[in-house]
This record gives structure tokens, C-alpha cells and sequence, in this order.
């Protein structure tokens, strides 16, 4: 698989991954929407989908590990059930499924999205811990899967009113849990070879590099400009992947 990447797609995913990155150290979420739908543009989801959910695994490691008082684990734990059985469908699914098939989802679910972030209509209200169930269950079939499961978890936090610290470190320690069932059904599954252990060694410097940049680098446009851009991204990597 390597040998049929030319250096230009090899550089153009260095990019893809670094921007990612700069991306979830900015917001503390998003790497794998960015990442994903334009690295399977190269890559087959089978191989981009675990390459860049072990590198969340390795990014939420250290904020939610650092910040651990902060994590609200009422909160977080009634998702996990149901994140574990949406982890199986999609490691079945994963199987059965065509690949083309798979990406014109990915595709679809990407501009659906960010249509829904263009229009403002995150949750304004607080809602009860049974929302952990749809949450739970898509966040854990789309993120196997797509490896993007983290609008679902992000609209469970929002809807349960967490504090913006509050809410990064529990977001961290939900990738936390619910990356290492995916990772594990990743392993079992075979989708980690030596072609995939390679570019993930090599992707893991420049995720750092970005995470640190995000972290550190105040970006001069503002908040909503700045989602605005992600979402027409995240609609053209999307138009994308529906025409490949």
C-alpha cells in the first residue's frame, strides 16, 4: 500500500494530519472529521479510519490524564454501554460493508454535518443522562466506523450544560474509554499491519507538532469565522468523497 503512494500524496497527508491537529488543539475535538474524509481520498477507510483513531487516542491521552479532577464521570459513564455495542455493529458492518459504499456514507454524513453546524443549531437547553443512549450508541457505531463519532458526545456534553474545562477533560477521558474498545476491535479485526504501524509512526510527530500549534498559536479570526471555514472544509471534503 505504501509503495503505491506517490510523494506528493504523502506530503498532502502530512498537511492533511498536521491542519487536523491544529484543529483539535484549537477546539479540543474535530481531528477526525478534518482528517478522514480527505486522507480516504488516498487511503482506504479501512486503513485511514485506524490510523487516525489511534492518533486521538495518543492526543486525548495527555488532557484527559492531566485534568482528570475535572471529568464528570456521572455524566460519562451511562454512555459507555451503549458506545460498546455501537462499537460492535460497526466492527461487523466494517465486514459486510462495500468500501465505496462506506466512503459515499462518509461523504454524506460529513456534509450533513457541517450543514448542521452552519446553522446554529447546537442545543440551548439542558437534557437529562437518557440522551447518553442515542449519543452513546451513534457515537460508538459512526466512530468505529468513520471514525468521527465525537459530534454525537460533543451534543451529549453540551446538552448537559458542562463548563468549558469541564467539558475538554471529560470529552478526553470519553475518547479515552471508548477509543480503547474501538482500538482493541481494531487489532482483533486485523486492520492494524505493518503498512498501517509505519504511517501511524510517522503521522505521530506531526500530530504533535499540530496539537502543540493549536495549543499555543492564538488564531487571529474569530470563533465563528473560524467554524464557518471548518464546516464549507468539511462540505467539500465531503462533495468529495460522495464523487470519488
Amino acid at each position: 500500500m505504501l509503495q503505491a503512494l506517490s510523494t506528493s500524496q504523502l506530503l498532502i497527508a502530512a498537511v492533511v494530519i498536521a491542519g487536523a491537529y491544529i484543529v483539535r488543539g484549537l477546539a479540543g475535538f474535530g481531528s477526525g472529521l478534518i482528517a478522514i474524509p480527505l486522507l480516504a481520498l488516498m487511503l482506504p477507510l479501512s486503513v485511514a479510519v485506524p490510523l487516525v483513531v489511534l492518533l486521538d487516542y495518543l492526543a486525548s491521552s495527555s488532557h484527559g490524564i492531566r485534568h482528570r479532577e475535572l471529568i464528570h464521570w456521572r455524566d460519562l459513564l451511562p454512555l459507555l454501554p451503549f458506545s460498546l455495542a455501537g462499537v460492535v455493529l460497526a466492527l461487523f458492518l466494517f465486514k459486510q460493508i462495500d468500501a465505496v459504499l462506506l466512503g459515499k456514507a462518509l461523504g454524506a454524513f460529513i456534509i450533513l454535518f457541517a450543514l448542521y453546524t452552519l446553522s446554529s443549531l447546537a442545543p440551548r437547553q439542558q437534557g437529562g443522562r437518557l440522551w447518553a443512549i442515542p449519543a452513546g450508541s451513534l457515537g460508538g457505531l459512526i466512530g468505529t466506523l468513520f471514525g468521527t463519532g465525537g459530534p454525537f458526545y460533543v451534543i451529549y456534553l453540551k446538552l448537559r450544560g458542562l463548563e468549558k474545562s469541564d467539558f475538554r477533560a471529560t470529552f478526553a477521558m470519553i475518547f479515552l474509554l471508548d477509543g480503547a474498545g474501538r482500538l482493541i476491535g481494531y487489532l482483533v479485526s486485523g486492520f492494524y499491519d505493518l503498512d498501517v504501524m509505519l504511517l501511524i509512526a510517522a503521522s505521530v510527530p506531526i500530530m504533535m507538532i499540530g496539537m502543540y500549534l493549536g495549543g499555543h498559536v492564538h488564531a487571529e479570526i474569530s470563533q465563528q469565522t473560524f467554524q464557518r471555514t471548518i464546516s464549507l472544509l468539511l462540505i467539500g471534503s465531503g462533495l468529495a468523497l460522495l464523487l470519488k
